[in-house]
């Protein structure tokens, strides 16, 4: 399942959707929020080119929101399920798991949508 040549382990690691051999992000620590968002022009390995067209990255934002409420669900099931916190306490936790989440969540649902329109080529990986 996190093998290369799945498009789980681009979305997950963030590298390039075609060959799977770099990152598509100029740093991939994602928590330096100057850095966040900026990607590189094209994979130095197989030329793809990650911008297909300007605004490419604007549908990510609906991605965006199913992987917010994903997270969100998540601290909610954890805080008031598991822990049995208030409901003040619950939505203390689901509005900082977002904030501290933030980052991580505008790239996996980058890496979603990129690896909606990208497929993975074993030809294009170098020996």
């Amino acid at each position: 399942m996190f093998k290369k040549g799945t498009k789980f382990y681009s979305i997950i690691t963030g590298s390039c959707p075609k060959c799977h051999q770099e990152s598509m992000y100029c740093n991939k620590n994602a928590y330096i929020i100057a850095d966040t968002l900026k990607i590189n022009e094209c994979c130095s390995n197989c030329n793809t080119k990650y911008r297909i067209e300007p605004s490419f990255f604007y549908g990510a934002m609906y991605v965006s929101y199913a992987v917010g409420i994903a997270f969100a669900v998540a601290a909610f099931v954890i805080s008031n399920l598991f822990l049995n916190a208030s409901l003040k306490v619950t939505f203390i936790s689901i509005v900082g798991t977002l904030v501290v989440f933030m980052p991580i969540i505008m790239r996996l649902s980058r890496n979603i949508w990129i690896n909606f329109f990208m497929h993975y080529d074993k030809d294009l990986v170098k020996k």
